[in-house]
């Protein structure tokens, strides 16, 4: 059934990637993975793992520990990740995005310090942008810091914070001037910072093993020199940021809606009725070609963001595009396996009702699908 979803005009690079991640994530991470969900356990080891792969630092460049490679191997990696764990797909996604700003807006010696330990896997990181009061209007964010002497006074509170727990470092959005998007800046925030306080665990629907988290700032001070850029430019790199996670999400739900398919597909073949398998009504058949057409349009659209981004072309349109129709897509798979399977689907014996819990949240994270179609839609305005 593989030969389904593998691409066929794969580099050496990312099929090499690709068969690395799928080897891991069988051996090491599809063993514990209903386990650690149902009992909310992240495991460092893992992100250490895939880090001696090489797997935590694909895009980044060598000279700061990472593969030096691009986003066409790091959505393989992701992508296969996903099918089996969303969670620890995520995982490593978000820990990338500050390396990802650093690489592009760091100092040498903020490099140089930071993205090896990501990069490697030694560290985890997490990106901190959202707040109680500013999801989607995200330039509203009211956390300020405040410059005395060598040193930013941090305050305020940051939501739904993926892996705040477990994180080494963050990049936190805080502001340093007026209104808006130009009084926003962008900061360095390690592990152990004083007045650096966790607060809430969501409870959520899905995604059990990533934590989400509440984080307050209570004068916590942060080293001017964990500056990112220069002041005003934190929703510059924030929304530069975003661009490239929502092409790994896209990836991510890539993989989970493949995972989907792979189980509706066996079950359809062996489950009979009638005396034959299901899979020979057109109900049940029809239902499956479109998951399987459905999962390869996807995949085109997110290898289209991923190229683009690689040979430094625009790419932000194509990763919107990307993550509202892969997401969307994965939505529908998943639901359709739910369906596929009957009320087997609805119980916790198969993943499938899992992994429509989890493409929900897909739906949702770096910027809501109605938010994707708000910048497609800005594309195609009349000037």
């Amino acid at each position: 059934m593989q030969k389904l979803f593998d691409p066929t005009f794969e580099t050496e690079a990312q099929t090499q990637i690709r068969e690395l991640a799928r080897k891991f994530s069988k051996d090491k991470i599809q063993p514990i993975v209903e386990h650690d969900e149902e009992t909310g356990t992240f495991r460092r080891e893992i992100i250490a793992g895939l880090g001696e792969l090489g797997l935590t630092g694909i895009p980044v460049k060598e000279e700061y520990g990472g593969a030096g490679l691009g986003y066409q191997e790091y959505i393989a990696a992701v992508e296969e990740l996903a099918a089996v764990s969303c969670s620890y797909a995520i995982s490593v996604a978000v820990s990338g995005l500050p390396q990802v700003i650093l690489q592009n807006y760091g100092t040498e010696e903020q490099k140089k310090k930071y993205i090896p330990k990501l990069a490697s896997g030694e560290w985890v990181g997490a990106f901190g942008l959202s707040e109680p009061s500013s999801g989607s209007d995200a330039a509203s964010l009211r956390t300020t810091a405040t410059k005395q002497g060598d040193h930013y006074i941090l305050n305020g509170t940051k939501l739904w914070i993926t892996q705040a727990d477990t994180a080494d470092v963050l990049i936190v959005m805080a502001r340093t001037g007026g209104e808006g998007s130009k009084g926003v800046s962008s900061f360095i925030v390690e592990r152990g910072t004083p007045g650096y306080k966790m607060g809430k665990k969501e409870k959520k629907m899905a995604a059990h093993i990533d934590h989400t988290m509440e984080i307050v700032f209570e004068n916590a001070m942060i080293p001017a020199v964990n500056l990112v850029s220069k002041e005003g430019d934190g929703m510059k790199i924030a929304l530069s940021a975003l661009d490239s996670g929502r092409i790994t999400i896209a990836a991510t739900a890539l993989g989970l809606a493949r995972a989907s398919i792979e189980v509706a597909v066996h079950h359809a073949n062996i489950r009979e009725q009638f005396g034959k398998p299901i899979l020979d009504f057109q109900g049940v058949g029809f239902m499956l070609a479109d998951m399987l057409t459905q999962y390869q349009a996807a995949k085109l659209m997110v290898q289209k963001a991923a190229y683009l981004k690689d040979n430094a072309q625009p790419f932000g349109l194509a990763a919107a595009q990307a993550k509202l129709f892969a997401t969307d897509m994965a939505m529908q798979v998943t639901t359709d396996a739910v369906q596929v399977l009957g009320g087997s689907g609805y119980t916790q014996e198969f993943p499938v009702e899992r992994y429509m819990r989890e493409a929900k949240m897909l739906q949702i994270v770096e910027g809501t699908n109605q938010i994707q179609r708000l910048v497609i839609s800005r594309a195609v305005r009349e000037r």
